[in-house]
């Protein structure tokens, strides 16, 4: 083996025959850069955003750009911008191919890239034939994120209003019904406010009106405990009222407000330069294999005749 791939001999064999070995190489140079051109490879334009999240909240553990990027590859948002730009008519998808469906997906998911930075924000990729198409992709990709996180959360921020207004009508009616209950003691018995009363029977019994002191100690030995009972209750169902009532509030804002959900740092815009092909590198493996091939077969026959000698 190391007497077949012998370093002098090799060496010998490239400098017998280099004029053939660079004759091989430029043409197959020639011929990677015809083939790399726009005349066999359509040429493609990439248009890229970056952003981060915003006015969001965690659903699970994952984070805040985790999250963004589930959402921003969900499958509605996927089939939204297939039919926003037409395109398996773009891609020249035929709808009557068996496959249909998947060799959709699977342009689509090699043209878009969605992915995280070193940085944690989210890296929109998408090439295009066309650059203002790809362009015009990116900043609908980030439009139908908006629109899907400002969805989720509303239909979040309506059950917590739900609950709030349900929790709302049943402080009402319980308060209503303390309140009645007052009323009926005040209406029936003249009893609104143990102080006040203790201090009416005081006056009564300085004044000497024993009747009326009777009749008041009577009703108020009777019913003052409920009384005071019934306005501790009131002062403290206000409070948890006047809570809940704020919460409610709260949710109502957020329901009612119509945020984005995105930070963009960088903006998407049509590229004027070509992001593939990339003819250079294609010249030069084209090059390199075809020096490399012709050396190694140059080699063997040299090698085969001097043994056959």
């Amino acid at each position: 083996m190391d007497k077949y791939f012998d370093n002098t001999s090799l060496v010998k064999v490239i400098s017998k025959w280099k004029k053939h070995i660079i004759i091989i190489t430029v043409a197959a140079a020639i011929i990677g850069a015809v083939f790399s051109s726009s005349y066999f490879i359509t040429p493609m334009y990439k248009s890229e955003a970056l952003l981060y999240p915003d006015n969001i909240w965690a659903f699970s553990d994952e984070t805040f750009t985790e999250q963004m990027l589930q959402v921003i590859q969900s499958q509605d948002i996927i089939d939204s911008v297939i039919n926003d730009f037409n395109l398996d008519e773009h891609y020249e998808i035929d709808k009557d191919y068996k496959y249909y469906k998947t060799a959709l997906y699977n342009e689509y998911r090699t043209n878009v890239s969605i992915s995280r930075t070193p940085y944690d924000a989210v890296k929109i990729s998408v090439k295009d034939k066309d650059p203002e198409i790809a362009c015009a992709m990116v900043n609908d990709i980030i439009r139908l994120y908006d629109l899907k996180v400002r969805s989720l959360q509303k239909l979040k921020h309506l059950e917590y209003v739900d609950q709030f207004k349900a929790e709302i009508a049943n402080y009402d009616r319980y308060i209503d019904s303390l309140k009645d209950r007052l009323n009926e003691i005040a209406s029936n018995y003249g009893i609104i406010s143990v102080p006040e009363q203790t201090k009416e029977i005081t006056r009564a019994i300085a004044n000497g009106n024993s009747s009326r002191v009777a009749e008041l100690k009577e009703n108020l030995e009777t019913y003052g405990p409920e009384v005071i009972d019934i306005n501790d209750k009131l002062l403290a169902e206000s409070e948890v009222y006047s809570e809940v009532r704020e919460e409610y509030e709260q949710y109502i804002r957020k329901y009612q407000a119509n945020l984005t959900h995105s930070n963009i740092i960088s903006s998407p815009y049509p590229s004027d330069k070509k992001s593939y092909p990339v003819r250079w590198i294609i010249v030069v493996l084209c090059a390199l294999s075809a020096c490399i091939l012709s050396t190694l077969v140059i080699y063997a026959i040299e090698h085969n005749r001097t043994s056959s000698k």
